[in-house]
């Protein structure tokens, strides 16, 4: 498909794009899909849409778990919108659904659950604590898609999903990011303020090529340079989209591997259960594995030394996302990690190694052989 690109002389918005849109919509059971050239932009252009489409006002707040990556809050904040924080489940890692409910003012606007390492938010109890109090849903969908929540698509039960086709992520086009919607409007504005805000007449450079009716012709081109929102330039090439959806057409092969790589990583770690906490799979739910997240559970492991060791020997690890930590969270909120105590503790004992579909057998034997070794030499095992 990308030589193909090349061959057609389109880098901008052609025929695969399209079809990468058409086929991710129908994979997710949604009407409309838009990609983007981040997932960080489909947040952006969903919020934007979201607050110009409903009238919401500047500090009107919308939930965001207190573990996900910056980028969740960051666009509550750049669309002058408040997040709230709500800590999260010690097991699933996700929003936590009691939690909500307590943090739900008469200024709140949205819930963002955010879909972490490869597995759903609990979403049935946030459905309903949405539409009790009349909130909108944007599924943070960045690292999980392609599975299924009580036998529906993760992504497909908000308002508003975002998915990202980053180069670490599940389907890869090197940067880029897929909104989708079964709102036609919101799908129209959202579509409109990717390409500048431009009037939905004329959201394709391409389209006055295809018509030939001359008065037709002169009425489009007379509005190619009239804009209705604010907009941005959000806009994913031709060839990422064309190598996006050759992807998407090996999504089977991609799914059963990092599945059977999850798996198998937990089947080797399990012989030390009583040291970490290992990644639990959501009951009715579906694990992708986008990453194996960690939690040490024996204290008397300290867990920057037992990541260096596993760095040195050739494991590249990540902490869990310590989002109310981050120096310019603290300077706009203050000192409240303390405010959610199942996130302080992940990020203090948690966190990340790989799960690529490339591992091996060897490899999982490897990683397993390297906790052996650790809790061996440290005196650990059987006490």
């Amino acid at each position: 498909y990308v030589r193909q690109t090349l061959d057609n002389n389109r880098l901008s918005y052609g025929k695969f794009t399209e079809k990468f849109e058409r086929e991710f919509a129908k994979i997710h059971n949604r009407k409309f899909a838009m990609v983007t050239n981040s997932g960080t932009s489909g947040l952006q252009i969903a919020l934007q849409a979201l607050k110009e489409y409903l009238g919401w006002n500047d500090g009107d707040e919308v939930l965001v778990p207190a573990i996900t990556f910056i980028a969740s809050s960051n666009v509550i904040i750049h669309n002058n919108l408040k997040p709230v924080f709500v800590d999260v489940e010690p097991d699933y890692y996700c929003i936590d659904p009691k939690k909500i409910e307590e943090k739900i003012s008469k200024k709140t606007r949205a819930i963002m659950p955010v879909h972490l390492f490869g597995q759903s938010a609990d979403m049935e109890p946030i459905l309903k604590i949405a539409n009790r109090y009349k909130l909108k849903i944007i599924e943070d969908s960045c690292e999980t898609m392609l599975i299924n929540y009580q036998g529906k698509p993760v992504g497909s039960l908000g308002d508003i999903s975002v998915y990202s086709t980053y180069v670490a992520h599940l389907i890869v086009t090197g940067v880029g990011g897929i909104i989708t919607t079964n709102d036609e409007d919101l799908a129209k504005m959202m579509k409109s303020l990717m390409f500048h805000g431009r009037d939905n007449i004329y959201l394709r450079i391409e389209d006055d090529d295809n018509i030939k009716n001359k008065v037709k012709l002169n009425a489009l081109i007379e509005r190619r340079f009239q804009f209705e929102y604010v907009g941005h330039s959000f806009r994913l090439t031709e060839m990422e989209g064309a190598l996006g959806l050759a992807e998407l057409e090996g999504r089977n092969k991609i799914i059963k591997k990092r599945q059977f790589v999850g798996r198998q990583l937990t089947k080797k770690l399990n012989l030390f259960a009583n040291y970490f906490q290992l990644p639990k799979v959501r009951q009715n739910a579906e694990h992708i594995f986008m990453l194996y997240p960690v939690v040490i559970k024996d204290d008397r492991i300290e867990k920057e030394d037992f990541l260096l060791y596993l760095e040195e020997n050739g494991i590249e690890t990540r902490l869990f996302m310590p989002l109310l930590s981050q120096p310019i969270y603290k300077k706009i909120f203050g000192d409240i990690e303390n405010k959610y105590p199942i996130a302080k503790n992940l990020v203090s004992r948690g966190f990340i190694i790989g799960s690529n579909p490339y591992l091996s057998q060897s490899d999982i034997k490897y990683v397993r052989d390297l906790f052996y070794k650790y809790l061996k030499d440290e005196k650990l095992l059987g006490k």
